[in-house]
């Protein structure tokens, strides 16, 4: 365990990181991997078979259920190994640039809202709108959490 922290104490760009922008990353970094991770899963179970006839549901139920775990268990790990007092410590730049991320990210919410209604009225197949639905919020994530990666690496000026 010590091998660990010595191992992650030894990257200055990771100490100098404010305790946000590393949630930031881990966030993009477990929605790309989840997501990815899904994808695989339901791509090899289709094989031969059409896509919109693979069982889907248990499987996006487990991806999900695994984010967010994953996701807690890497703001605790990056508890851990943060110095002390700094995993909790958020200062008005902290809120604002969490607070215009998840403004950026949830436009994909009403677009995959408004795709899975498209899709719903089509009388598309029931895995094709569950998964506009799921793809929404994964790239609602991903754009939330590139946002607030960009501000914190390259400034926020809010207008």
């Amino acid at each position: 365990m010590l091998r660990i922290i010595d191992i992650v104490s030894g990257f200055p760009y990771i100490q100098g990181m404010p305790f946000e922008e590393k949630r930031a990353w881990a966030m993009a970094v477990v929605t790309v991997g989840v997501y990815a991770t899904y994808l695989a899963v339901i791509l090899r179970r289709a094989g031969d078979t059409p896509l919109a006839e693979v069982p889907y549901a248990g499987t996006l139920l487990w991806s999900i259920g695994a984010a967010i775990g994953i996701s807690i268990g890497a703001s605790i790990v990056l508890s851990m190994f943060s110095p002390p007092g700094e995993a909790g410590r958020k200062d008005q730049r902290d809120r604002e640039i969490n607070r215009f991320g998840e403004y950026v990210g949830q436009s994909f919410v009403v677009i995959g809202g408004v795709a899975a209604l498209g899709l719903s009225m089509a009388e598309v197949a029931y895995f094709w709108i569950a998964n506009a639905v799921y793809l929404a919020f994964v790239l609602s994530s991903l754009l939330g959490s590139t946002a607030k990666i960009v501000f914190y690496r390259l400034g926020f000026h809010p207008w």
